[in-house]
């Protein structure tokens, strides 16, 4: 069972309109309400974020509790198991702040050789420092949300809907535990409290014009999907692996204590055909690097922080986290098995991005899906 006892994700649902919503684990196809099956009224606050503030210990002996019900007392559980079929999900934590980093060597210089072919695809700070830029937490949408089509300055006295919209195939990092301003992190695994899928949608005509010199803005504003179900880490023990070789060898604060690569496997549809599978094991620049890297100046982490990879791109021409990189910036349309073409998104298309980890036992460990559908500017 792929969302078995070793799975376990958070989320937050509602079982009808107007009931206020509640913090649940889905088992099979089921979603456990966790204020009634564990007698705890963190869980029926509408977000994670109270849970999470707990910090590290609970979390652990919160999964611990959770899987011994589900394993040996089933029958008190049983009366608070939902068919998921009969729920509605929400946005699972209130995003207090967003990050977005840029940590795939492969997407950084795809876009390098695109954009700067006659110069190194890197610049030179890339190898030294995970490249980031903070992001707008309010415009963080629950998976299935609309996207409408931003409009923005494309040039200069040119204005209008953007005409090279794009995905971002992307893996998030949700923070539970804060620091006090002025202090740097600690472990990761002490800070974060799980990972979720990300699209960080993106108006590459829009940003093109806008981001010299201070980097993205309304280009990557405008929406920001993740979906509904929050991995925790414990998920994830079996999927950890060291990362990409770095060279060279990053700064002290930089170097990795621990393995926190994650051999995820992203696979990306765009109206329910593949398009793209990118691999998020090698990645650059781990999460726990992304974190040392945030806080090193003593910036506080707050609970509910998001902070992002930048998309995921791996070696292989389909194995390309964006369709910039997947069509070249437009010169090599993509085609989908249906006879279209595409270069960039249209309104309609639906893009939908998953992801498996190996798990205990030879399992596998399936992340949430995160999708959404592109409707016209207005």
């Amino acid at each position: 069972m792929s969302w078995g006892l070793e799975n376990l994700p958070y989320g937050v649902f509602s079982r009808h309109e107007g009931e206020t919503p509640r913090v649940g684990v889905r088992y099979g196809d089921h979603v456990v309400d966790l204020a009634g099956a564990l007698h705890d009224e963190v869980f029926a606050t509408g977000s994670l974020n109270a849970f999470m503030s707990r910090g590290p210990v609970a979390w652990r002996d919160t999964r611990t509790l959770i899987q011994n019900k589900l394993s040996t007392d089933r029958a008190v559980v049983e009366p608070h198991l939902v068919p998921l079929d009969q729920v509605t999900l929400h946005l699972p934590v209130e995003v207090a702040d967003y990050v977005d980093f840029y940590c795939s060597l492969e997407h950084a210089s795809n876009l390098g050789r695109m954009f700067r072919p006659d110069e190194e695809p890197l610049k030179p700070n890339w190898r030294h420092l995970p490249v980031g830029y903070h992001g707008r937490a309010g415009t963080v949408v629950a998976s299935g949300t609309p996207v409408v089509r931003p409009s923005g300055q494309r040039g200069a006295g040119v204005f209008g809907p953007s005409a090279k919209l794009d995905i971002e195939a992307e893996l998030g990092f949700v923070v539970g535990t804060p620091t006090a301003l002025g202090d740097r992190a600690g472990r990761f695994e002490d800070h974060v409290f799980g990972v979720t899928l990300v699209n960080d949608w993106s108006a590459r005509d829009i940003q093109a014009w806008e981001y010299v010199p201070l980097g993205p803005f309304l280009g990557k504003s405008f929406a920001t999907s993740i979906s509904p179900w929050i991995t925790p880490l414990a998920a994830l023990s079996e999927a950890r692996v060291e990362g990409g070789r770095q060279d060279p060898e990053p700064l002290g604060y930089l170097r990795r204590e621990e393995p926190w690569g994650l051999d995820l496997r992203l696979e990306i549809s765009v109206n329910g055909e593949v398009v793209s599978r990118p691999p998020y094991r090698d990645m650059y620049w781990t999460p726990d690097q992304m974190l040392a890297h945030m806080t090193v100046n003593g910036a506080a982490l707050r609970t509910g922080d998001l902070y992002a990879s930048g998309t995921v791109s791996g070696s292989g021409p389909g194995e390309r986290g964006s369709l910039i990189e997947l069509t070249w910036n437009g010169t090599e349309p993509l085609k989908l098995p249906d006879g279209s073409a595409r270069t960039f998104l249209e309104d309609g298309d639906t893009v939908t991005i998953t992801a498996t980890a190996p798990g205990p036992g030879g399992s596998v460990i399936t992340l949430g899906e995160v999708s959404g559908r592109i409707e016209p500017s207005r």
